[in-house]
């Protein structure tokens, strides 16, 4: 199914590109648990998101800019240990995600931020997250991986996400920090949950730019192109949240039923963390974020867990 919708999204995307005569930015983002830790390797163990955005034009009053955003991506995901042979060794399935994804990013006057994207892909082998993992694991001459024969089988992708961003006391005066509120409410054939908590950000140099010109949200790119030479960024933000988790196939498998040989209960409420560093200079944007995830499996042998996300993204203009 993945591969007959490539070509059209990327015709799409190519077409995107190539009919723009604006700003755009390219970029990658990498999730990883040993970039936070040498000895974790478990649960969700590997991320790679590939993106493209560009600046819309704009005429709402009330609408700083919009800009529209294409993404690649894999997910990963293990029980607590790779040398799981043995089926008594899962406390999570294996499991993989591979999507496409278009989105709409809106950033208002008053800083408030309204993410709004859709995914299509493929949960289970069609993935080709096992392939991933055991070349990568066999490249850097890390473990050999057991257990993929009983990871979650393929399932149809179809999923939607939105984030909203409120920024509080917008009418103070918010050089060196900010305070904000934030909620994620994921629907679909993969992940039905939402979260909620507040964000603030704290600024290591200078002042803080606004949160329409921020790339916390992916918000770097100007109509005006003496901004990129003016504005700079480096900050520091922490994001605690509570997220309530009604489904979730890579743990559940899919909801239209299927021969998985692990499955597990949901931990419906969980608390969520993560803290990092975000930079921008000119054509560059780069970060660094640790995550914590709660338990998310209703078993005993199941913990909370934490992975290192870098990326790295260019601008052109």
């Amino acid at each position: 199914m993945l591969k007959k919708i490539s070509p059209l999204f990327f015709l799409l995307f190519s077409n995107a590109i190539f009919s723009q005569n604006t700003s755009v930015e390219l970029g990658i983002l990498v999730d990883n648990d040993l970039f936070s830790s040498t000895v974790n390797d478990q649960y969700y163990t590997n991320g790679i998101e590939i993106f493209y955005r560009f600046l819309n034009q704009n005429e709402n009053q009330k609408l700083n800019k919009k800009i529209t955003e294409f993404k690649f991506g894999q997910y990963i995901y293990n029980p607590h240990t790779v040398e799981a042979r043995r089926i008594t060794k899962h406390d999570r399935p294996f499991a993989g995600y591979l999507f496409l994804e278009a989105g709409m990013n809106r950033y208002y006057q008053s800083e408030s931020v309204l993410k709004t994207n859709l995914q299509i892909g493929v949960v289970g082998p069609s993935s080709q997250a096992e392939e991933f993992q055991k070349l990568f694991h066999k490249a850097f001459g890390y473990k050999p991986v057991e257990g993929w024969n009983f990871q979650i089988q393929d399932a149809f992708a179809l999923q939607g996400n939105m984030l909203y961003s409120k920024k509080l006391f917008p009418t103070q005066p918010a050089e060196k920090m900010d305070f904000n509120v934030q909620a994620e409410v994921n629907f679909g054939t993969v992940l039905n949950g939402i979260s909620f908590g507040p964000l603030t950000r704290i600024a290591l140099w200078e002042k803080l730019v606004p949160m329409y010109d921020s790339n916390l949200h992916g918000a770097s790119l100007h109509s005006d192109k003496e901004k990129y030479r003016e504005q700079s960024e480096f900050y520091f933000y922490v994001n605690p949240s509570v997220n309530y988790q009604i489904y979730d196939a890579t743990i559940q498998g899919s909801m239209f039923g299927g021969n998985n040989p692990v499955t597990y209960d949901l931990v419906p409420i969980r608390f969520n963390g993560e803290a990092g560093f975000k930079y921008r200079k000119n054509h560059w944007n780069f970060h660094y974020v640790f995550v914590y995830r709660g338990k998310e499996v209703d078993n005993s042998r199941n913990e909370g867990y934490f992975y290192g996300s870098i990326g790295a993204s260019y601008l052109l203009y």
